[in-house]
């Protein structure tokens, strides 16, 4: 009973094996990634089977605006985590408490402007984008029942992400994994049995959201060992809430450039008909699955370099983001090749067309090789956003993203056309972002090195 206690128990990265500690800490994330990854799974083959395939298609036509406006998440997110991170390895309470209290009170703020921006921008988006009227409809109600309800998924996010800082990444996958039966539950009771389409799925996964959130908020409220969750901290603290901001502009800002990046390149997607953007849904949910470790192991390392920056072990951090990125890379090589392998299954389980199960793999097969460069690039940008350097990992972002990605797709489309296809080969779409993923990881690679990211610890940048 005690070992299964100390499970839930944080972190503390600053001793032992870097190695060890960064894969225990990414294993418990990785699981819960794929939890997380069941959420949009679990909607599109039970959307693919119960509504059709361009229910399905309505549902990846929604993805790039919700994830454009949820970017002031994602910056919270990222800004508590290292702040967070650091000020545990620093083992400055008052600053940790304050930390955490302002964090939950921005989350609120931004809540409420979403909840009300959302569905007043959704619509003319959709629209912007030509997005086709078939499916218009359902993609509009699935995205105004996520934004109407979108307290929880914030939430549950950002403190996780505190839950993560504190070196503590197994409560957050039982909150996860629980909300994720709860999700599957009711997409079959809202879909399958009360025949609620699109808008059903959407609400189920506001709700299941929802329990993970209160689930976050009561095992922080139970960690007075560590920091305070007092009245007085839920204040907006100006010094914190700043430097929570300062800190996670830039990858709020990354996600929003990577968002309108991903919005001009569905345009396109939207050019090649119903029967490709299924296939583009069908493709980026098995892709969710094959980008799990790298994302699993960039959020390990930021959690491990921020402890370590805050308790100025350097050299363990560069330690530590060799072995990690090493581990990264063999595990993302493994789950690359069962998708591979396993690839016509996993897509027929979405749809029972074969032409769009073989069209869906015939884009995966492009895409396989990036998997094991992103997690180059995941793991290296994940220690300088841990010790503080935010700016690097986003200037890389925004030039593979918007000065590399974006044209390289259009252009192909342009250079492709024929009569058979007057818009271009749609492979154009997956070969871009190839291309742009292998020349991030060289390119984070050289900016590790140079090693701008070691004078931009908290403490160091007053």
């Amino acid at each position: 009973m005690k070992g299964l206690q100390k499970l839930f128990e944080p972190i503390d990265m600053t001793v032992g094996s870097p190695g060890k500690q960064i894969a225990a800490f990414a294993v418990p994330m990785l699981i819960g990634n794929i939890a997380q990854q069941l959420y949009n799974t679990v909607d599109s083959i039970i959307v693919g089977r119960y509504v059709g395939d361009n229910a399905l298609a309505a549902v990846g036509s929604a993805g790039p605006i919700l994830n454009l406006l949820l970017v002031l998440f994602v910056g919270i997110s990222v800004g508590a985590g290292i702040m967070v991170s650091q000020y545990f390895g620093a083992k400055e309470r008052e600053a940790l408490s304050g930390t955490i209290g302002s964090c939950v009170t921005l989350t609120g703020i931004s809540s409420l402007i979403i909840m009300i921006a959302g569905p007043l921008l959704s619509g003319p988006l959709l629209r912007l984008l030509g997005t086709p009227d078939s499916i218009l409809g359902w993609c509009e109600a699935y995205l105004n029942i996520i934004f109407i309800g979108v307290a929880g998924s914030a939430y549950y996010n950002i403190l996780s992400g505190v839950l993560r800082g504190l070196g503590d990444s197994v409560s957050a996958l039982v909150y996860l994994l629980v909300s994720t039966v709860i999700n599957i539950v009711l997409d079959i009771v809202f879909v399958a049995n009360f025949q609620m389409g699109v808008a059903g799925v959407s609400l189920a996964t506001v709700i299941a959201q929802g329990v993970s959130a209160v689930l976050c908020l009561r095992k922080l409220m139970k960690m007075s060992d560590i920091f305070d969750f007092k009245k007085e901290y839920l204040k907006l603290h100006k010094r914190y809430a700043l430097m929570t901001i300062r800190l996670g502009l830039p990858s709020g800002l990354t996600q929003a450039v990577f968002s309108m990046a991903m919005i001009i390149v569905q345009s396109l997607t939207n050019s090649f008909g119903e029967m490709f953007i299924a296939a583009n849904v069908i493709v980026m949910r098995v892709d969710g699955f094959a980008m799990m470790p790298n994302f699993s192991f960039g959020t390990a390392m930021t959690t491990f370099a921020g402890q370590n920056v805050g308790a100025r072990e350097y050299d363990r951090v560069e330690l530590g983001a060799k072995q990690g990125t090493w581990i990264a890379m063999g595990v993302s090589a493994c789950i690359t090749a069962v998708i591979l392998i396993l690839g016509k299954h996993l897509m027929g389980v979405f749809t029972e067309t074969e032409e769009l199960v073989e069209l869906s793999m015939r884009m995966m097969r492009i895409l396989a090789v990036g998997y094991i460069a992103m997690a180059v690039t995941q793991s290296l940008s994940g220690i300088m956003r841990g010790a503080g350097d935010t700016m690097t990992p986003m200037w890389i972002s925004l030039v593979t993203t918007v000065a590399i990605r974006v044209p390289v797709a259009y252009g192909i489309a342009y250079l492709t056309r024929s009569e058979l296809n007057p818009n271009g080969r749609c492979e154009s779409v997956f070969i871009s972002l190839l291309f742009s993923w292998t020349l991030g990881a060289v390119i984070t690679f050289i900016c590790y090195r140079w090693g701008k990211w070691k004078g931009k610890a908290i403490g160091e940048s007053k």
